[in-house]
């Protein structure tokens, strides 16, 4: 699950436009999921045609096999990894496979329940492969949109995560480019930090002036969330870029000496600019002409 360079450019892009940039995951995350829609139906034709014969459930024979990847045997039983990760502390393969055959048998259990309750209910999910068709009952069907569910959750907050991360590092690298900052004037990594014991892989970006290098964190985040303070204070962050703040946000940030820009407000990424001014980072006034332009030229240097 990969955010290509194409989407990092046009999320950069919103957010120096003012424009939220939420569509472009969005976008993502049904291309993703409807692509494996499509094979997972695949997957199920074929394990339907090749089990035909199976007294026992053919559903877990096949999708719950212990030779598959664990993350698809927990994805196949209606679990995602990270309810593995927070109930067992771990999610190693023979927890996440026992965890997967468990919960499994309990769904099983309940969808059984549920259908004969529901007895005036049937469904019949009619799949067609090359001309082969296959029908799944009412119980197999649930199950099927179960595994679908969960995969969508975890695209979703697999996707939200990997497009903060991704654009970090290139959306002040381009906030720097538009002001001229000198190349010595910022880093990406500081010599001598261990990245295994510190701090080093939470942070985004560092502004350099005379040997002093300031932290800067950015955080796609939406309006109010609380969290923005408590990163800056356990990071010791100095500059702070942000998607949306509210104005406790930024009281709060002003009471700690932080320099805040809010890429949603009226001025947005402009007031980088008086950031650079307060710490005394070597700049150039922006060039407002063409600033698409600017900027094409600007991903053109930064991602090759």
């Amino acid at each position: 699950m990969t955010l290509t360079e194409q989407v990092a450019k046009r999320i950069i892009k919103k957010l120096l436009n003012g424009d939220d940039y939420r569509i472009e995951i969005v976008t993502l995350i049904n291309a993703d999921f409807l692509q494996f829609s499509i094979d997972f139906f695949k997957k199920v034709v074929e394990a339907k045609i090749s089990n035909q014969e199976l007294t026992t459930d053919w559903y877990k024979f096949v999708f719950l096999n212990s030779e598959l990847d664990k993350t698809d045997i927990a994805i196949n039983s209606g679990l995602n990894m990270k309810t593995i990760g927070n109930m067992f502390h771990t999610t190693k393969k023979d927890v996440v496979i026992d965890a997967s055959n468990e919960h499994y048998d309990s769904l099983y259990a309940a969808i059984q329940a549920l259908i004969e309750n529901e007895d005036e209910l049937d469904l019949i999910l009619t799949i067609k492969l090359n001309g082969v068709s296959v029908d799944l009952n009412l119980s197999e069907s649930l199950i099927v949109v179960n595994a679908l569910a969960v995969k969508r959750a975890a695209l979703r907050g697999g996707l939200w995560s990997t497009a903060g991360k991704r654009v970090e590092k290139p959306l002040m690298h381009t906030l720097c480019e538009l002001y001229s900052v000198p190349r010595s004037n910022f880093k990406f990594h500081i010599k001598g930090i261990d990245t295994e014991k510190s701090f080093q892989r939470e942070i985004d970006f560092f502004l350099v002036n005379d040997e002093k290098n300031y932290k800067c964190e950015v955080k796609l985040m939406g309006k109010g969330n609380p969290e923005s303070a408590d990163a800056v204070i356990a990071r010791d962050s100095r500059i702070f870029v942000a998607d949306k703040l509210s104005d406790t946000n930024k009281a709060q940030l002003e009471t700690l000496n932080v320099e805040w820009v809010e890429l949603r407000d009226k001025i947005g990424f402009r007031k980088f600019k008086s950031v650079l001014e307060n710490l005394q980072i070597s700049h150039q006034e922006l060039n407002e002409s063409d600033l698409d332009q600017q900027i094409t030229s600007i991903f053109e240097k930064i991602f090759s």
